[in-house]
């Protein structure tokens, strides 16, 4: 029997909260690997290295006709007081306040270790209904040293196996079991926002600032973000979904394993994206780097909202001036969108979401037919197509069949004959007449003879 039956929407619905259930556990018990099996689908990054999750990943899960929100959380190291440790635990707090149900993770193959017993007081002192997991069952023997974690005081025992998805469907009985009634509603499609950017240019210090709560882990630390972390939430009275992800680094310094990973989840939430929120510090001007990433976000033809953050390191610059020195680094995209920003201070937040929320807007914006068959041959009048081969392009009929991203195809005689030089040119005829400021386009040229 299927561990969970989940759908991933290319829009996700967002409506009421739906109950939450919380996996928490040390380090490397395998509770990204339930998260996964729960959810069906390969969301947490997996790694025999403790430590790997850092921040709250939640994702939906669907069980015999009920719904319910999991959220994978950090390693919890009773022993550890300061660093990245100590942020996890503040994460691991704030996903058990919010959670109905805990899912304790242990490890059978370890066995029962002074570490489990001090996690295990903490989730008694929570007063929640709390299922104990064994993972690693996969095996008689480890059958059979399930049973130790009785000592826990926690119940009986539940032995599973993330890895070959023994028990799980039990596990989600259970879960089904205690979970409070959820109201029902009909669902919202949520608009996705994502944040991209360099390592350590405060992307995971914008989202923090924009949700107003600590989110995801902040420091100063680059590679910090390593999942790409989805928070669904409102702003006037839009659904939206927010998306931090992972430092994007030049292909050649992307090191192996874990980090490669996590670089194309960021690249993937750039795909399933309305509006990227492409961040650069400020103070560092724009980097070649940063242009490649702005270059990422155009190629996923997303909306593109270009992101001046530690804006409070900037002092007497003018804002002008300084967009446009950005501009002139950008020629290729002349048509993104600008804002200056401080994920420290909160200035222009507001405004940034806003704005955010216009290019979702325009990339579902449809032109109708006429006007456009009309521009078009007036366009082509004024500046005819550049002969290739010693043949002329012949444009002769031209449609926008989808939104987001607004895509226009062109039917001509032969599409080989399409110069970039005049695809650009007839983009930004379209631009100059009906707008579609900082949306990425796309242009598709169909021959006539092709169906």
């Amino acid at each position: 029997m299927s561990t969970s039956q989940v759908t991933e929407a290319k829009k996700p619905a967002v409506g009421l909260p739906r109950p939450v259930v919380a996996i928490v556990g040390r380090p490397n018990v395998g509770k990204s690997a339930l998260f996964n099996r729960m959810l069906g689908r390969r969301q947490a990054l997996v790694e025999e290295i403790p430590g790997t999750t850092r921040d709250r990943l939640y994702g939906d899960v669907s069980w015999r006709g009920e719904q319910f929100r999991l959220v994978d959380t950090g390693g919890l190291d009773p022993e550890a007081e300061e660093g990245y440790s100590e942020l996890i635990r503040r994460q691991v707090e704030l996903a058990m306040a919010e959670a109905a149900v805990l899912l304790f993770v242990v490890d059978a193959k370890d066995g029962l270790i002074p570490a489990d017993e001090e996690v295990a007081e903490v989730l008694r002192r929570s007063g929640k209904p709390v299922y104990l997991l064994a993972n690693k069952v996969d095996n008689e023997a480890r059958l059979e040293a399930a049973v130790q974690f009785y000592e826990l005081g926690l119940g009986e025992p539940i032995p599973v196996s993330a890895q070959h998805g023994t028990g799980v469907a039990d596990v989600l009985d259970r879960v089904l079991e205690s979970l409070p009634p959820a109201p029902e509603e009909a669902p919202v499609e949520a608009l996705r926002l994502a944040i991209v950017g360099r390592p350590n240019v405060g992307k995971s210090m914008l989202l923090n600032a924009i949700l107003g709560e600590e989110r995801v882990i902040v420091s100063p630390v680059p590679g910090t973000t390593r999942d790409a972390v989805d928070t669904s939430f409102e702003f006037e009275g839009h659904a939206l979904v927010l998306v931090d992800t992972a430092g994007l680094r030049r292909p050649g310094k992307i090191g192996a394993g874990l980090e490669h990973h996590a670089v194309l989840r960021a690249r993937h939430a750039l795909e399933r994206a309305d509006t990227a929120l492409v961040l650069f510090d400020a103070s560092e001007r724009l980097t070649a780097q940063d242009l490649h990433i702005v270059g990422f976000a155009i190629k996923a033809k997303t909306g593109v909202v270009v992101v001046a953050n530690k804006w409070d390191l900037m002092e007497g610059i003018s804002p002008t001036e300084f967009e446009q020195a950005v501009r002139r680094r950008l020629p290729f995209a002349s048509w993104v969108s600008f804002r200056t920003t401080s994920a420290k201070t909160g200035l222009g937040i507001t405004a940034l979401i806003q704005e955010a929320l216009r290019l979702c807007d325009e990339r579902r914006r449809r032109i109708e037919t006429g006007p456009l068959n009309a521009l078009i041959q007036r366009a082509v009048a004024e500046q005819p197509p550049p002969p290739v081969r010693n043949q002329r392009l012949k444009l002769l009929y031209v449609t926008q069949p989808e939104v987001a991203p607004p895509t226009f195809v062109f039917f001509v005689n032969d599409a080989s004959l399409v110069h970039f030089s005049y695809r650009r040119y007839l983009e930004n005829v379209i631009r100059r007449r009906f707008g579609f400021d900082g949306v990425a386009l796309r242009l598709a040229f169909r021959s006539r003879r092709e169906r």
